[in-house]
């Protein structure tokens, strides 16, 4: 156990927790505005921090790694297209909803389909929430943690004991966070973590190549590109189980623009900004972000494989090893402490979220109509601390599952994801709309998805979302052509802040998008991977 990497460790995390306590103490959390939207007080910078380390945590640092040692760049994916749907996010999603005045995706299916649609869809997200994303951050949190810290080796107890007394720890430390500050303590403490996050990733990606090469930074990227030119082919073949090709323009796009732009842990982070303008630019910097991401979350992965040969069994277990391998002792406090801030802020957001939806979906509506806007700031304040507990009890358990960390919030997101954005497609642009045709889309969704994920298993569920978006669209369509049941006025303002858009939006989000396709040409056998 090294001293001064726990120092380093201990004196990052407070002095960021001090600086975001600091910041946040004019947000009045005991009002349901305050705790659950951060007082909408954020800026464009704000935004795309706290949204980047919402998403960025574990999972997809170790998760995407560890697909890129067994696959390659096709990983990529993942990163590189969201900033496609990123940027739909600003041009056609955020000008929407903050017309709408909502707080939660939720409310703007009720507002279109009606109470028992908007409460299903809260039901789904809380439950694959609470036993998907959130275990998956505490539990790939506290592998990395063993991994660098040897936390089971200094406590005398086995790795499977140590990973539920981390998980313990960081939950805890979450749950308090989130108690204490709210939605606006995390955004603040993120936008520290967040640029920390960057140089530290980028840091490791250098360090690596810099080993590989027998401390010569190109010829380690020679190496790469010698010795494994498969591995840096964005392009996967139609048969792969982690990104085919072709779903990157059906299944792999509408699961991107879902996640991006119809989920509620990504989304309320963006609808909490000052007005449209700095939410439309905390969405271009999240999408120019987004771009360059796989320099530190799937290009280590494939460093990991040149620099071990191959010869690591797990592939989530190539991302700790590689820092294992490279960082130097006191590295490990620093990094270290970013990592936990991936951790917490991952964790934080999205149980944020979480008692957003059960508190203003089910709680208030039901048992709180006459409530006190105080008083629903309380419920919020004991929900976090009873789904926060739930989670930690439920993250030992991902270990269970060998498919990879990654690739279980996804295929748990497909049980919704395909009538959610659906629905929310046609409540922009459909002045009619079916009650009934929402809950049929829903049901017959989750039963296909359910029944093709057991008949068929070996299918690729980016493939199953690429048919089964259209299924969902269409059952929606025909039900709003031929059991209409409400008429809506599209240009309805019920807007809470100012919708003036930012002026440089399609420049900027232009640019991203000749991005996005310049790396998918480096990345294929054009360039790299010949």
């Amino acid at each position: 156990m090294n001293w001064l990497a726990i120092i380093l460790f201990l004196a990052v995390v407070m002095g960021v927790s001090l600086y975001a306590f600091w910041r946040s103490k004019k947000i009045k959390t005991d009002s349901a505005d305050g705790y659950f939207m951060g007082g909408n007080s954020l800026t464009g910078f704000t935004i795309a921090s706290t949204i980047i380390m919402t998403n960025l945590s574990t999972e997809q640092i170790v998760g995407q790694n560890g697909q890129s040692y067994g696959k390659g760049m096709e990983v990529m994916a993942w990163e590189v297209t969201a900033a496609v749907a990123v940027v739909l996010l600003a041009w056609i999603f955020l000008p929407k909803y903050l017309r709408y005045g909502v707080d939660t995706i939720s409310e703007l299916l009720e507002m279109r389909y009606g109470t028992f649609t908007k409460r299903f869809v809260s039901i789904l997200f809380i439950f694959t929430y609470v036993v998907s994303f959130l275990p998956v951050v505490l539990y790939s949190g506290s592998l990395v943690f063993n991994k660098m810290f040897s936390i089971g080796e200094y406590l005398g107890v086995s790795d499977a004991t140590a990973t539920i007394i981390i998980a313990f720890v960081i939950g805890a430390v979450g749950v308090i966070y989130l108690f204490i500050g709210g939605l606006s303590l995390s955004a603040f403490s993120d936008s520290i973590y967040g640029v920390g996050l960057i140089i530290g990733g980028l840091i490791i990606t250098i360090l690596g190549l810099h080993h590989l090469g027998d401390g010569n930074f190109v010829k380690g990227f020679d190496h790469m590109v010698q010795r494994t030119p498969e591995k840096l082919n964005a392009f996967g073949a139609i048969d792969s189980d982690v990104v085919p090709w072709p779903t990157l323009f059906f299944g792999m796009f509408f699961n991107n623009l879902f996640f991006w732009c119809a989920n509620q842990m990504i989304v309320q982070k963006a609808l909490a900004g000052k007005n449209l303008k700095e939410a439309q630019k905390g969405a271009i910097y999240l999408s120019l972000f987004k771009v360059f991401g796989p320099i530190f979350t799937v290009i280590p992965g494939v460093i990991a494989y040149n620099y071990f040969n191959g010869g690591i069994t797990s592939n989530d277990n190539a991302y700790p090893a590689l820092i294992q391998a490279i960082l130097p002792d006191w590295g490990y406090g620093l990094f270290g402490a970013v990592i936990f801030g991936a951790i917490l802020s991952s964790f934080v957001g999205s149980l944020n979220s979480t008692t957003t939806l059960f508190t203003l979906d089910f709680y208030k509506p039901i048992f709180g109509k006459r409530a006190s806007d105080q008083h629903i700031a309380r419920v919020g304040h004991i929900a976090t601390v009873v789904i926060g507990i739930i989670v930690v009890g439920i993250s030992p358990l991902i270990a269970l599952f060998p498919s990879g960390l990654y690739a279980i919030v996804q295929q748990f997101n497909g049980v919704y994801s395909m009538p959610v954005l659906a629905l929310v497609l046609v409540a922009f642009y459909s002045k009619h709309t079916s009650k009934l045709g929402a809950k049929v889309a829903l049901v017959t969704h989750i039963v296909l998805y359910a029944a093709i994920s057991f008949m068929v298993p070996q299918l690729n569920y980016l493939y199953t979302f690429s048919f089964m978006f259209f299924i969902d669209l269409a059952i929606i369509l025909v039900f709003n052509k031929f059991k209409p049941s409400n008429t809506f006025d599209l240009n309805t303002n019920k807007a809470k802040v100012d919708l003036t858009p930012w002026k440089y939006r399609y420049i900027t989000g232009g640019i991203v998008l000749g991005l996005v396709v310049l790396a998918y040409i480096i990345f294929s056998p054009l360039v790299l991977a010949k």
